[in-house]
C-alpha cells in the first residue's frame, strides 16, 4: 500500500513538473513566434576563422519567416526602414563593408500600384571583415523592418553572435 501511494505521488509530481515545463515552453514559444519579434533568424556561420590582419569576405545567411518580408537595404520609399548589418564599436574584429542582395520587387494588396524592394525567404549578406589575432566574440546586429501583406511592424534588431578567430 505504501509503495502504491509513493508511486502515485511520484507520478503526480512528474505530471505537475511536465505541465510547468509545457507552460514555460509555451510562453517562450508564443513570445518568440510573434512576427514582430521573430521575423528574421540567423542561420550560419557562427564561427569564422580569418587570417589575422587581412580582409576576408564572409557570407552570412538569414531567413525571413513565411508570410513576412523585410525591407531591403535600399527600400524604394524614404519612410521605410532599410535592412542594415553592423558590428559594435571597439571590437578587435571590424566590419569593413557589407554587400547586400538586390531584393525582390513586390506589390501589396493594400497598395497594388506601388512596388517595394524586399527580402523574403533566405538571403545572404557578404560581410568583409578584418580581425586582430585571437578569439573575438562579436555581437553584430541586423536592423530590419518586417512587414506582412497588411502592415509593417516597428523596426527590430537581431543580435548575431559571431565567434571570429584571427589566426
Amino acid at each position: 500500500m505504501q509503495f502504491c501511494f509513493a508511486f502515485a505521488l511520484v507520478l503526480s509530481s512528474a505530471g505537475a513538473i511536465a505541465q510547468i515545463g509545457q507552460f514555460s515552453n509555451h510562453s517562450l514559444i508564443e513570445s518568440d513566434s510573434k512576427p514582430a519579434s521573430g521575423s528574421v533568424s540567423y542561420l550560419f556561420p557562427e564561427q569564422i576563422t580569418a587570417p589575422a590582419g587581412k580582409a576576408l569576405i564572409v557570407p552570412l545567411h538569414f531567413r525571413v519567416v513565411d508570410g513576412m518580408h523585410i525591407n531591403s537595404h535600399t527600400p524604394r520609399a524614404e519612410y521605410l526602414i532599410p535592412t542594415v548589418f553592423s558590428f559594435p564599436e571597439g571590437t578587435e574584429a571590424r566590419l569593413l563593408n557589407v554587400e547586400y542582395p538586390g531584393g525582390a520587387m513586390i506589390s501589396l494588396p493594400m497598395e497594388p500600384k506601388e512596388k517595394f524592394n524586399v527580402y523574403t525567404g533566405e538571403f545572404t549578406l557578404l560581410a568583409k571583415i578584418i580581425a586582430q589575432p585571437g578569439d573575438h566574440l562579436v555581437k553584430a546586429q541586423l536592423r530590419y523592418q518586417a512587414c506582412d501583406n497588411n502592415a509593417c511592424m516597428p523596426p527590430r534588431t537581431l543580435v548575431v553572435a559571431l565567434d571570429i578567430r584571427g589566426n
